[in-house]
């Protein structure tokens, strides 16, 4: 009886831990559809809520701050409450929010909304990947990690837009919303349904409230600039320098109570681990990459070459795919101990550098096709980047400071992409004001060249049946629309080949890092050494 008992025992565990872990792929999902809503469906919700642009900017800055104010808050919140339950609350919360957002047409609510799922989003995030690091062993993190990675990884930077963009074409902006409640519920009933084993014994912290709010008006202060920036033309606009106020106002605050506070926000102590300090400068670096060329790819198929929403959500499909490929196969060699996870991470590098090299020569004849070798080696790349840079920043971490590692893991990535997008969408507008002004001083009325252009423009459309007199007026337009045209991918051509620079010049400083780090730890480790002799 005890040898049947066993087996049925052993399956037992694992069918809770399986159940566990699609649970938390699922609510990691419910934040990678409520994050990426707004990149394909602003049109359409400004135009439903009659919201201005800029009040319709706050939807996106208030969802940003208020998530990585949560990347802050988890860490605490697992110190009071056990893991799964938090996970729990914060993906029901999340589905509710998203189901009341698809139901409002009110400006003020819908911002009161994302915030909220903003926070949920984080802390079930932070409070997911927590408990799987908890919940299997270190043997078969490639594994788990990687299909957490689907949902909360892939899912944004690919699946996502293809589907809204789908949705949008064909239905309505708010069924995406309405989308989300059905995965909460299912991961919330696969949560119920699994066990955990006994949790880490994590120590009560207090909050510190005063580190808490200078953090949080730094965040939303940074939300605002990097988002907004360039749309104040950064430092001409009042409003700009008082957020580059606040973010070092807050910041000085926050970092007042991390020196003096008897338990501040955050265990810094992660970062005396030295492949935890490496790992969060490389995913800083990486971060800016794919939230930086995930914004590249879309904006460019849909402001230069005129994709559709669809067509422009599906131009990075096959790169998820390949992504999440290659995410399996790195863990698949990972778990069976073929290959180390840092042999990876410059292969990742390189391989995405290639790609948006190989992206900058599109023209506005481009199509999907021409697109797709580098868009796939993009896939490949990350794939092999990001599995990597998990496992080094996490796998020595103590329980006790784990969820405050992903925590602050978090809030680097996430400011990374900021700034990447940030410093992207300013490239982009600078520079297609400039090309407009070189390509129309090249076209002047005397050139000859424009001049014969025009005159083939207006005798194709007199031919098409068009009055002389107006066909010549659309000639006009219709080159100046060509050069606005051409503007724009000359100017997204020079953001693809500004984040291909960003590794060359962001790689010899992460070999400094390494290097650094690993002396720094030789040196800890020889004081230690004669310490220990002396006593």
């Amino acid at each position: 009886m005890t040898a049947v008992a066993a087996p049925r025992a052993r399956g037992d565990v694992a069918l809770s831990r399986a159940l566990l872990l699609t649970g938390v792929v699922l609510a990691s999902l419910t934040e990678a559809i409520a994050s990426t809503l707004l990149s394909l469906g602003r049109a359409d919700i400004i135009g439903d809520i009659y919201a201005t642009p800029d009040e319709f900017a706050w939807l996106d800055v208030g969802y940003t701050a208020f998530k990585l104010i949560g990347f802050a808050l988890a860490p605490w919140l697992l110190t009071r409450i056990e893991a799964r339950r938090t996970l729990l609350g914060a993906t029901m919360v999340m589905g509710v929010a998203c189901a009341l957002g698809a139901l409002v047409v009110d400006l003020d609510f819908l911002l009161f909304l994302r915030l909220v799922q903003g926070l949920a989003g984080a802390i079930l995030l932070i409070s997911g990947q927590a408990l799987l690091f908890w919940s299997f062993s270190a043997a078969r993190q490639p594994v788990v990690q990687a299909l957490f990675a689907m949902g909360a990884v892939v899912a944004p930077a690919t699946l996502a837009p293809v589907l809204q963009g789908w949705l949008i074409d064909t239905h309505d902006w708010t069924w995406i919303l309405f989308g989300v409640f059905p995965i909460a519920l299912a991961a919330a009933a696969l949560l119920l349904l699994s066990e955990t084993p006994p949790p880490p014994i994590v120590p009560r912290r207090d909050l510190d409230l005063a580190g808490l709010a200078g953090l949080a008006v730094a965040l939303f202060a940074a939300s605002f600039l990097l988002s907004q920036g360039s749309r104040w033309d950064w430092l001409e606009a009042s409003r700009i320098i008082w957020a580059i106020g606040l973010v070092f106002l807050g910041s000085a605050l926050f970092a007042v109570r991390q020196r003096r506070a008897v338990q501040p926000l955050f265990d810094l102590a992660v970062f005396g681990i030295e492949d935890f300090a490496f790992a969060f400068v490389v995913s800083f670096v990486a971060g800016a990459a794919l939230f930086g060329s995930a914004f590249l790819i879309p904006a460019f198929a849909l402001s230069a070459l005129g994709f559709t929403a669809t067509e422009a959500g599906a131009l990075l499909l096959p790169s998820g795919a390949l992504f999440a490929a290659t995410l399996l196969l790195a863990a698949a060699l990972m778990q069976a101990r073929w290959i180390s996870p840092i042999v990876t991470v410059p292969f990742g590098i390189l391989t995405v550098m290639t790609a948006m090299w190989m992206l900058s020569g599109s023209t506005g004849e481009s199509g999907a096709h021409d697109m797709m070798p580098a868009i796939l080696l993009r896939g490949f790349g990350l794939g092999c980047l990001f599995l990597s840079i998990t496992l080094i920043a996490f796998s020595k971490l103590p329980p006790a400071s784990l969820a405050f590692g992903i925590g602050i893991f978090n809030i680097g990535r996430q400011l990374g992409g900021l700034i990447g997008v940030a410093g992207l969408q300013t490239l982009i507008d600078h520079q297609t004001v400039a090309n407009q002004a070189v390509l129309g001083a090249a076209i002047s009325s005397g050139s000859t060249a424009t001049g014969e252009r025009l005159s083939a423009i207006t005798a194709m459309l007199v031919a098409r049946g068009m009055d002389a007199a107006q066909a010549t007026k659309a000639a006009g337009a219709m080159l100046g629309r060509s050069v606005a045209g051409q503007s724009a991918v000359i100017a997204f051509d020079t953001a693809f080949n500004a984040v291909a620079l960003l590794f060359i010049v962001a790689a010899p400083v992460i070999v400094a890092v390494k290097k650094g780090l690993a002396r720094s730890a030789a040196r800890r480790g020889a004081a230690e050494l004669h310490k220990d002799r002396i006593s």
